[in-house]
């Protein structure tokens, strides 16, 4: 039979109570030290241990119990209910075993009576009530602030997954659609026994080969990246001639900067899409990239002939605003503009961030 191992959360939660039920008992006992002396003292010590053994167990029973069956779920009337019985039978229970178990050890006083222990409210109040629930207090104080520190981590690291899940998905989604277009091209190249078939294939093969590995890491370098959007604009240039399509390239890297997989590529592809696969006249796409030892920046431009066609909304664009929000949170800029017919995108990243 194999043995199961505590979880972390209950060694954190039995490392916390060993520390914090012995400091309160170290501290209940140094602090009425210099009050009393020889057996007095010795009574005492026995007195507050048998309280802390209570103390313990009706915080707990509080906090693990009433606290979480009741108050968590909002049942306020019956946890204040079973608070008030609680603290009753547990300040009983205290008094008995201290009458009945502990002082026939050290002393020879008279017992008290059932009656009168179950009766003497005043009593139970003062000497065992108030002493279970000043211990109880500070204890779920600070289970409560534990608890809240547990839940904001559990909540950023279940966002941060759900981001990384979101991220995949946008990925997945921008594959497809490149490859759609891009054996569309090969198709045609075939038709006519085009002697770039060959190396159209072999550049597709690299852009598979990135996507399926590179693709899938959360930061490539820039110099993979324009390799991969210089094979891109290789395929997409076979459909058109001189006179429909015109590609201005400036290149300036100068630092081998990481940026996320596909980030390029995709404004890259929007271009194509939304520039020379809707006009029918000439469109020009230019490319500006320039990075440093602080930063990597991205702008590409293209013409377009309708204006219904500017959209800084969509499907494309978004992926790209989330792929940025999820690597950089607010340490980006992104300027989207479509003014004289030149649709304009720039993405100004820092050089190292994660």
């Amino acid at each position: 039979m194999m043995k199961s191992e505590a979880t972390p959360y209950t060694k954190q939660n039995i490392y916390f109570q060993l520390v914090f039920w012995s400091a309160l008992f170290l501290f209940g006992t140094a602090r009425s030290y210099d009050d009393y002396n020889g057996g007095i003292f010795k009574q005492l010590i026995i007195y507050n241990f048998c309280h802390w053994i209570f103390q313990i167990l009706g915080a707990n029973f509080i906090y693990y119990t009433l606290i979480r069956q009741f108050f968590d779920r909002k049942k306020y009337l019956r946890f204040s209910i079973y608070l008030i019985i609680s603290l009753y039978s547990i300040s009983v229970i205290n008094r008995i075993f201290i009458v009945y178990i502990a002082e026939p050890f050290f002393t020879n006083e008279s017992k008290d009576s059932l009656i009168s222990i179950f009766t003497d409210l005043k009593y139970l109040l003062f000497h065992y009530t108030f002493p279970i629930i000043s211990g109880a207090f500070i204890f779920i104080s600070i289970m409560f602030i534990i608890r809240y520190k547990d839940e904001k981590e559990n909540n950023i690291r279940l966002e941060k997954e759900k981001a990384e899940l979101e991220l995949k998905s946008l990925k997945s989604q921008l594959n497809p659609h490149f490859l759609f277009n891009t054996l569309n091209n090969i198709y045609s190249l075939s038709l006519s026994n085009s002697d770039k078939t060959s190396t159209s294939i072999s550049q597709l093969s690299d852009i598979l080969d990135y996507i399926l590995y590179k693709g899938q890491k959360k930061w490539v370098s820039v110099s993979d990246e324009l390799t991969v959007v210089d094979h891109y604009i290789a395929l997409e240039s076979l459909r058109y001639s001189d006179q429909r399509l015109k590609v201005i390239r400036d290149i300036d890297r100068n630092s081998s900067n990481p940026i996320p997989p596909l980030l390029y590529l995709t404004l890259v592809e929007n271009a194509f899409k939304h520039g020379a696969g809707k006009n029918s006249g000439q469109t020009e796409i230019k490319i500006k990239f320039k990075t440093n030892e602080k930063f990597s920046v991205f702008k590409i431009e293209n013409t377009y002939s309708n204006p219904l066609e500017y959209n800084d909304q969509g499907i494309g664009l978004q992926n790209i605003k989330k792929q940025l929000e999820y690597h950089y949170q607010e340490y980006f800029t992104c300027t989207i503009t479509g003014e004289n017919n030149i649709f304009s995108v720039e993405i100004i990243t820092p050089s190292q961030y994660d």
